[in-house]
């Protein structure tokens, strides 16, 4: 990441509340196309995610620490804080000493934006103004929100414009949090209804929308040069497993999530 940063276009995308059963098993069905091309041998690695809802891992990610491998390490990462005892920084780091990666990358020279999508992002009080509040740019919009059927296109369409409007030769880190398979997921299955509620066939039916619309964003972020991106969901959440629902708790389908990062290369 040390030659990475300052060469390339940096993406981050939070496919928010993504379980890594249902991502594993549909990329092996071949029902998410678009984004199986780009995960390393075709599958999404197994990590374990920073936090268990979306406030704490967003918190623990823009501080450099991404979903950890899920065995046995240390295991070196990408970017870090710089600070003494630090057994995971490792030569090939970005160091940033700032508070964040975020600010991190805004010294080196990027333009960062933000594109929110659950309501930690929403900006409509002090705590959904914190995470996008890193960014020198923030959108949201209900258009992007949890209740919309169609908010990632909406999100992929303001990404979009906003990567036309950069001059050339700045440099941009985008981030996208995704709020499609956060519920309600359910208008995402053909057939299913309100009162049925979501379930892991809404979920795994959200993700095939998101992969649906997700060549876009990759094209829009490797229009003007070689893009790094990572993908991952920084929890996942609980359908009836052991009986509990939801996350913000300690079940292993909300710990273990999907992650992959790749080169997007520049379009020619």
């Amino acid at each position: 990441m040390t030659e990475v940063v300052g060469r390339d276009d940096l993406l981050l995308v939070t496919l928010d509340t993504l379980r890594f059963d249902v991502a594993a098993e549909l990329a092996a069905a071949g029902r998410i196309p678009n984004l199986a091309r780009h995960l390393p041998g075709g599958v999404w690695e197994k990590r374990h995610a920073p936090g268990s809802f979306t406030y704490a891992s967003h918190q623990a990610i823009f501080a450099g620490f991404l979903p950890t491998p899920a065995a046995p390490g240390p295991h070196p990462r990408l970017f870090a804080a710089r600070f003494p005892g630090s057994e995971t920084t490792a030569a090939r780091t970005f160091v940033f000493d700032t508070p964040d990666l975020v600010s991190g990358l805004a010294d080196a020279g990027y333009r960062t934006v933000c594109i929110g999508g659950v309501g930690f992002f929403n900006k409509l009080g002090p705590l959904g103004s914190v995470l996008p509040g890193m960014f020198q740019e923030s959108h949201w919009d209900p258009e992007f929100g949890v209740a919309s059927p169609t908010s990632f296109e909406a999100q992929v369409d303001l990404a979009e414009k906003i990567v036309a409007g950069l001059p050339y030769d700045q440099r941009l880190f985008l981030f996208v949090n995704v709020p499609s398979l956060h519920q309600p997921n359910w208008f995402h299955l053909p057939g299913a209804t309100r009162d049925a509620g979501d379930s892991r066939e809404t979920h795994a039916a959200a993700l095939e929308y998101v992969d649906r619309h997700i060549g876009r964003l990759f094209a829009a972020a490797s229009s003007r040069r070689r893009c790094f991106a990572i993908a991952c969901s920084d929890h996942g959440t609980a359908y009836g497993d052991d009986g509990f629902t939801g996350h913000r708790l300690g079940h292993d389908v909300v710990w273990t999530v999907p992650y992959a990062h790749f080169f997007l290369e520049a379009a020619a």
